[in-house]
């Protein structure tokens, strides 16, 4: 079996649900510290962290990961077990097969590869994986970035594994992401009975119009490649069941994804007004996810686009679509990000693959992707 297949194969193996990581980075760690890295482990709270360095000095390129995967769900709505890897038809089965222990595995061999051939080379190769990235993202890569700027260590440029690519390998290059804002309202009213709503005050009612104004606005045009910033409602509860009894409160959750016009201050702001505007009583709870960030035209994403190229045979779309990553940790320290990987047609997904042949040239990918930036 290929390298890169049987190490994948070998994570795969280990059930490593968020934030647990079952044995993953001690595995990588081993094959990494044979190739001549200095290998920190950083357990954070629950979450194992794993900091690889090979060479020193400027530029420092890092190649970041995950460990950590989603629940598979029954796994009765599997065709084969989640975690025990299988190969059908040239197709590699498996949880985290795309998202994302194909592309860890990958971004080490690729590493141990580019240093046997540059042992030598100017600059800092570094791998920085997390077991926390599915989950809360609390004490992975957000606290190592906390970590890194208190020591001081500078971040030139980043490439996550993230599964990137729509149709084919490389037909992606993921430039940015936008930011995310999650928020919890609670709007207090008073319980009753609903022949008598004089002697109640309906929370539903009283937020309907305030809700209605905040699904409404149109908070700006987008943001060069990034779409038009959104709020979308994603829960709304109250009452206790009965159709006869007014609730005493409601409970709203939303979320916004949003481009750089704006930044969490800026809209936690904006909508805590647009809420006192309707003079609710109310409390507001904020989760703020990650920040946007954008790499512009420069050696990273130049590089990145003439690699690409070359493996999909055309230029890549550049694009700042689909959620979060872990880069939007990494990007403050400075640094230019990009996300390149697998397709990412079945991530989080019953049945959840990655092709086989794209494996395999997942490792010259990123090999070359180094040589460019550090050979």
């Amino acid at each position: 079996m290929n390298d890169v297949v049987a190490l994948t194969c070998e994570l795969i193996a280990r059930p490593s649900v968020t934030p647990d990581d079952a044995g993953c980075q001690a595995l990588l760690a081993d094959r990494l510290q044979a190739a001549g890295f200095a290998c920190e482990h950083l357990r954070l709270g629950e979450v194992d962290n794993l900091w690889a360095t090979h060479g020193t000095g400027a530029p420092v390129l890092v190649l970041l990961g995950h460990t950590d995967v989603v629940p598979p769900g029954p796994r009765e709505a599997w065709a084969s077990d989640p975690f025990a890897p299988e190969v059908r038809d040239g197709v590699l089965y498996g949880r985290g097969a795309a998202d994302m222990k194909g592309s860890v595995a990958a971004f080490v061999v690729a590493a141990e590869q580019f240093v046997a051939a540059h042992p030598g080379h100017p600059g800092t190769l570094a791998v920085l994986l997390t077991s926390d990235e599915e989950g809360d993202a609390i004490d992975g890569v957000r606290r190592v970035a906390d970590l890194f700027r208190e020591r001081g260590q500078g971040i030139d440029w980043c490439i996550t594994g993230e599964p990137s690519s729509t149709a084919v390998l490389g037909d992606l290059l993921r430039v940015g992401r936008r930011g995310s804002l999650s928020g919890t309202l609670t709007v207090k009213g008073v319980q009753g009975h609903v022949a008598y709503p004089h002697k109640a005050r309906n929370p539903i009612h009283l937020a309907a119009p305030a809700l209605a104004a905040l699904t409404a606005r149109h908070w700006d045009d987008g943001f060069e490649s990034f779409p038009p910033t959104s709020l979308q409602v994603s829960n709304i509860h109250a009452g206790t069941g009965a159709n006869n009894v007014i609730p005493g409160e409601l409970q709203v959750l939303f979320n916004l994804r949003y481009n750089p016009h704006w930044n969490a201050p800026k809209l936690e702001s904006a909508i805590t007004a647009m809420l006192d505007a309707h003079a609710l009583d109310y409390t507001l709870k904020w989760h703020r996810s990650g920040e946007p960030f954008y790499t512009p035209e420069g050696t990273l994403r130049s590089v990145a686009r003439d690699v690409l190229g070359e493996f999909a045979g055309a230029a890549p779309e550049e694009s700042t679509g689909g959620g979060t990553s872990d880069a939007r940790f990494i990007a403050p320290l400075g640094a230019q990000c990009i996300e390149v990987g697998p397709v990412n047609a079945s991530i989080h997904q019953v049945n959840e693959n990655v092709s086989v042949a794209d494996l395999q040239a997942l490792p010259a990918l990123y090999q070359r992707l180094i040589e460019r930036l550090l050979a």
